[in-house]
């Protein structure tokens, strides 16, 4: 809880100083723009905490946004009279069953997650490209419904805002409230003691990457709507920024260690960095380079945490029957 409380206090003073310097990005449409622009990174950066947990990593996300997002845009444009509800469940069904064939995979066949998800990011990426010949979908081929609903308002609050907050209530429950989450900590902890008390943990990693299909399935449909278009290189590169929200969020790249906060406030940490360079005039190189050396700070402190945590000693409440070698303590 430390981490979370000191990356949420730079978050606000990010903003301040920022604010100080150009007093248009602390107002009230500003920062809410900023809220609604955080919301598919920090979606994203839940699903990933989920899967760096248990040891793996998610290479795929961004290509498996892309073609479900193609896919979303293609459906909405060749069948304008299709509900805008099946749209998006056709979306979120694709991620989930290209996150399951990455799942099976690791799962079920023991091999390594960052090169099966390598592979099947060039193979989602490359499918983007056979599935919509190359060709954009722009926002006169949508139907007006399609791109209007992640911006529309309920509350005075965007669509994007209500989902993410949905999946974040989600995420919380399932790594703090379920046996799942248990689970998932477990395997990243101690793969071999989680084998042999029962957990099946073919069947956890199964469905933990297709967790993170069906958010980036869903992602994909938001990404198309929000911003009006579908092109084949649809979120290239976006996968190390989620990646890089969880690393800054404190979810340890080793496993076991990790929080649905800690995925939140990295994901929002990098949202604010992202919007508030260019209002400061500063060069894209440079915001580039600030993101890099964060995630490197973020990774030189999980490895002293994770040190500190190996170096403590737990301790034993042990009787004088427990350990023969127990040095034994007087009442006096």
């Amino acid at each position: 809880m430390k981490r979370e409380m000191l990356l949420a206090a730079s978050i606000v003073v990010l903003i301040i100083g920022v604010g100080m310097r150009a007093p248009v990005f602390i107002t009230g449409a500003s920062l809410a723009n900023l809220l609604t622009d955080s919301t598919l990174l920090v979606m994203l950066a839940l699903a990933q905490m989920l899967v760096i947990v248990t040891r793996g990593v998610d290479l795929s996300v961004a290509s498996n946004l892309a073609l479900s997002g193609m896919a979303a845009a293609l459906l909405a444009a060749n069948n304008p009279g299709l509900p805008l509800p099946v749209i998006v469940l056709a979306a979120a069904a694709l991620g989930l069953v290209l996150g399951l064939v990455n799942g099976y995979l690791i799962g079920y066949l023991d091999l390594p997650a960052i090169v099966v998800t390598l592979g099947t990011m060039s193979v989602y990426r490359g499918l983007v490209f056979v599935l919509s010949g190359g060709a954009w979908v722009s926002s006169h081929q949508m139907p007006e419904a399609f791109i209007a609903f992640p911006l529309t308002k309920f509350l005075g609050v965007t669509n994007l805002v209500w989902i993410a907050f949905i999946v974040v209530l989600a995420a919380w429950y399932l790594a703090s409230h379920s046996r799942f989450g248990r689970d998932l900590y477990a395997v990243g902890n101690a793969p071999s003691c989680a084998r042999y008390v029962g957990i099946p943990m073919a069947q956890r990693l199964l469905w933990t990457y297709g967790i993170s299909g069906l958010v980036a399935g869903v992602c994909g449909y938001l990404w198309v709507a929000r911003y009006a278009v579908a092109y084949t290189e649809i979120a290239y590169g976006f996968e190390f920024t989620v990646i890089a929200a969880c690393v800054i969020g404190g979810i340890n790249i080793a496993g076991g260690t990790g929080s649905v906060a800690g995925a939140v406030l990295g994901a929002l940490f990098l949202a604010v960095i992202g919007n508030a360079l260019p209002v400061v005039k500063v060069s894209p190189f440079w915001q580039s380079a600030l993101t890099g050396a964060v995630i490197l700070v973020a990774v030189l402190i999980n490895a002293r945490d994770r040190k500190k945590e190996g170096r403590q000693i737990l301790p034993l409440h042990l009787d004088n029957h427990s350990s023969p070698t127990a040095p034994v303590r007087s009442a006096a």
